[in-house]
């Protein structure tokens, strides 16, 4: 198992944030026909429900891995 969708939640995130700084700024007002805030909540929502995906399933795997040890399985 890789990193890669945790990494990439991260990384929208990061986007998300500058997003807003620049629109705070008032260097940005749109991207295309869409408003900059839009355009952030989304990347960062999307960013956020990969991290905690991501997480999820490790914790789910972990917990899996050390039922099998109680068992004594593999």
């Amino acid at each position: 198992m890789n990193r890669i969708g945790r990494l990439t939640g991260y990384t929208l995130m990061i986007v998300a944030v500058m997003l807003a700084v620049l629109m705070r700024q008032g260097r940005i007002d749109s991207i295309g026909p869409f408003p900059v805030a839009a355009v952030a909540l989304l990347v960062g929502m999307i960013g956020v429900m990969l991290v905690f995906t991501d997480l999820m399933v490790r914790g789910l795997y972990a917990q899996v891995d050390a039922a099998k040890r109680d068992e004594g399985g593999e």
